[in-house]
């Protein structure tokens, strides 16, 4: 049995026919008064009897409210790919997120020559699709702000700037029956849509398993992959359910233009099979749908099992001990409908046996306390958004998810209250009107729970210091249940562990700050320098950053490159909205190298942390980063970052400001102690034993690290993470706050009487590479 467990989904196929126009949007909007998730229309340019399959779909997605459109498939070699990405955004933003990508290479090359495109051969055509992902994800991938370079010999785009971005994140479905194309699903598709009339017998069999080797191979789970069918009204529910339950199809989408077809399949065959389904989920100990969940009047879990760490392992079964009452309409099980937002962090992959939502403070303190009677799984706390690590979500345990904690409120003088699941953007939008901020990380989808416990270095560093700087009192949930107050003045030691390393101490369920002044408008600038001696330039740079004016913060992106090539990615912001200051301000910069491009503009705060839209995560596998501070970019660190960079892998290198105000508290004042460390140097990505060696010639150049930027985890990481004297005094705290280890899955930190070197085992990691390169827009 392969049941991915993916909530199903039912959908219409319609013909796009232009003999009467209006008669596919009729359908679509039958579609979507029948209750159906997707209409979807073939795409065949050469056809004249047929409307231009990508016009319709703008048509359909302007005249309905609530259905995703998509095409079925749409023909690559007439839409190019770099456009075509464009396009679905565009759609994606104006239709509020119901744009979706089903994509194939086409099928009928003499056709598609007719029309002006070359005449491909099968291999060609499979090579411009495998290029053809990269670019579309890379157009996509805006959280990256270097120009993109992507594609190979088929399709290619030198230098084109990314975006815009879709309102959620568009998965790509292929078409494909062979297992070339099967393998271009696994290890970078999101789904699987053949139709099942053109399927012999054991294809469907078949081509998972080459899906799924392909993934596994790529660093991925292949239940991350939707199985999906076209299907003709002809086929019965019972055949159709075994599709679900044995080979994991999980969206069924019904060929015809016919109306009483369409509500046939509507509201008998689609219900008909969510029954069925339900029931063989329920029989075999796995999730049903989040509906079920909720059936039973008694609190237990109803027959939900948490998803394994493997396919092959086996399911753990949170049944035995009931869900609090107050819990039951927050749990999510997979296949559940909203599951999927707790697969991804933005890096790594995970999939949860069990998400809890809580809504209050009290029903936080509910899970934590169900969480403690099941110390056997991991325990994640996942805030608002992002997270590089993904420590904040698992794979078969329980995930907290504070997300519905987000409220952001203004209290008197310039205290704001502010929720864990808010993230940073939201933050600064709220706080923009009455003239303030509070300086934290460059992303504004970080939550800011995370954030928030561990220090804070953002655009504001070297002029305001740390977030956790104007952090005033937290309310947490510690590991007995109890809802504690902290403070400086009100269990002073918690409020001081909870900033640095709070992740520790228990979950934060609402923090006050001081927010601080901002100007009007800031500086923002995008140089991109090519230097000739990438050392002599980091030196120079380092040495630029330590002797300018402390409104000036910037951060280098630098990617590998070949010997005398390298281009390096500056970000800087100036706070000040005068621009013949920031001007002024940004010249010494622009002597350091050769500039081959620059942008210099005044844009709000708030601006510099534009929200992304919801369902932005899209991690996969296991990702790799490092991290260290130093207080100089001296001669040597140049040096050694010089080398990293010859390396032969795929990573970008950041060194960001860190330094000025921050060093204005000693290293005890807060868990946080790497305060007249000046920079913040982080490799995100990076495989193989080149890479391995030469970063560790960079760590005994380190001093300290940055937790939010390491992917290693272990009594050696937490050890370097923290300046002697304050691991002491953390261990100690744990001992008092936190004495068996309930937080202990990011980062943990063992009780002062327990030895380091027997500290529980994390969730272990996948043994494999992550599919998606980080992205050089990573918050911190």
């Amino acid at each position: 049995m392969s049941d991915y467990l993916h909530p199903l989904r039912f959908g219409s196929f319609i013909t796009p026919s232009a003999a009467i126009p209006q008669l596919p949007v009729d359908r679509a909007l039958l579609s979507e008064e029948l209750g159906l998730d997707l209409v979807t229309f073939q795409d065949h340019p050469y056809q004249a009897q047929f409307l231009d399959t990508w016009t319709l779909l703008s048509v359909v997605a302007a005249r309905t409210e609530r259905i995703h459109v998509s095409g079925n498939v749409l023909n690559l070699p007439l839409r190019q790919p770099a456009v075509l990405a464009r396009s679905l955004a565009s759609l994606d933003l104006l239709s509020d997120g119901r744009a979706e990508l089903g994509i194939g290479t086409g099928g009928y090359f003499e056709a598609i020559a007719s029309m002006g495109a070359p005449l491909l051969a099968i291999p060609d055509a499979v090579g411009g699709l495998d290029d053809a992902l990269d670019i579309i994800r890379g157009i996509w991938d805006t959280a990256d702000p270097t120009p993109l370079h992507a594609g190979g010999k088929y399709h290619h785009v030198t230098g084109v700037q990314r975006g815009p971005t879709p309102a959620h994140r568009i998965p790509i479905w292929v078409g494909a029956y062979k297992p070339r194309m099967q393998g271009i699903i696994g290890r970078k598709g999101d789904g699987w849509l053949p139709s099942l009339p053109w399927m012999k017998q054991g294809d469907v069999e078949r081509g998972n398993e080459v899906i799924d080797k392909a993934a596994r191979k790529a660093g991925r789970d292949p239940r991350e992959i939707t199985r999906m069918m076209n299907i003709t009204p002809q086929y019965h529910a019972e055949a159709l359910a075994e599709l679900a339950t044995d080979h994991g199809v999980s969206v069924f989408i019904v060929a015809t233009d016919d109306p009483d077809e369409l509500r046939r399949f509507a509201q008998v065959t689609a219900p008909a099979i969510r029954s069925r389904v339900e029931k063989a989920r329920r029989r075999s100990g796995s999730p049903a749908t989040a509906a079920a969940a909720a059936a039973p009047a008694a609190p237990a879990v109803p027959a939900a099992a948490a998803a394994p760490a493997s396919p092959e392992a086996p399911a753990r079964s949170f049944r035995d001990d009931p869900i609090p009452d107050a819990l039951v309409p927050r749990v999510l099980f997979p296949g559940d409908r909203g599951y999927a937002r707790y697969t991804a962090s933005y890096f790594r992959g995970a999939r949860p046996g069990v998400v809890i939502r809580p809504e209050t403070p009290t029903e936080v303190q509910e899970a934590v306390r169900f969480a403690a009677r099941h110390r056997d799984v991991p325990l994640g706390m996942f805030s608002g958004g992002h997270g590089l690590s993904g420590r904040s979500l698992n794979t078969g345990g329980i995930v907290l998810a504070l997300d519905a904690l987000n409220t952001i409120t203004l209290g008197s003088g310039n205290r704001v209250r502010v929720g864990p699941g808010a993230r940073w953007g939201e933050v600064a939008q709220a706080l923009a009107p009455h003239g303030l901020a509070i300086t934290s990380g460059d992303y504004g989808g970080v939550g800011v729970g995370g954030l928030a416990t561990a220090a804070g270095i953002g655009w504001f560093v070297r002029e305001r210091g740390l977030t956790i700087d104007y952090l005033r009192s937290v309310d947490i949930v510690t590991a007995d249940g109890e809802l504690v107050h902290a403070s400086a003045e009100e269990n002073s030691d918690l409020f001081w562990a909870v900033r640095g390393a709070g992740a520790n101490f228990g979950v934060v369920v609402s923090f006050e700050f001081e927010a601080h002044p901002v100007s009007e408008q800031v500086g923002f600038a995008m140089l991109l320098f090519a230097p000739d001696d990438v050392a002599a330039f980091l030196q120079g740079w380092g040495t630029t950053i330590e002797g300018s004016h402390p409104t000036v913060t910037g951060s280098l992106m630098i990617s590998p490159g070949s010997p005398g090539s390298t281009a390096v990615q500056a970000l800087i912001v100036v706070d000040s909205s005068d621009p013949e200051t920031v001007i002024e301000r940004l010249q010494p910069f622009a002597a350091l190298a050769p500039l081959a491009n620059q942008s210099v503009q005044m844009v709000p705060y708030a601006a510099l942390l534009e929200v992304p839209p919801e369902g932005d995560q899209h991690g996969r596998g296991e990702p790799r980063s490092h991290s260290g501070l130093v207080r100089h970019l001296s001669a040597d660190v140049a040096r050694v970052l010089t080398d990293l960079l010859a390396a032969e892998s795929s990573f970008i290198l950041s060194i960001r400001s860190a330094g000025g105000a921050a060093a204005n508290l000693p290293a005890e004042a807060t868990a946080y102690g790497w305060r007249d460390a000046n920079f913040v140097i982080a490799m995100l990505g990076g495989r193989g034993d080149q890479v391995a060696l030469r970063w560790a010639e960079l760590v005994p150049l380190l001093e300290g690290m940055y937790l939010s930027f390491e992917t290693d985890t272990g009594p050696d990481v937490v050890a370097r993470a923290f300046p002697p004297g304050n691991l002491q005094r953390l261990r100690a705290l744990k001992a008092v706050w936190d004495p068996t280890g309930l937080f202990r899955d990011n980062f943990y930190i063992a009780p002062e009487q327990e030895p380091a070197d027997q500290a529980p085992e994390l969730e272990p990691a996948d043994q494999v590479s992550a599919t998606t390169e980080p992205a050089a827009g990573a918050a911190r």
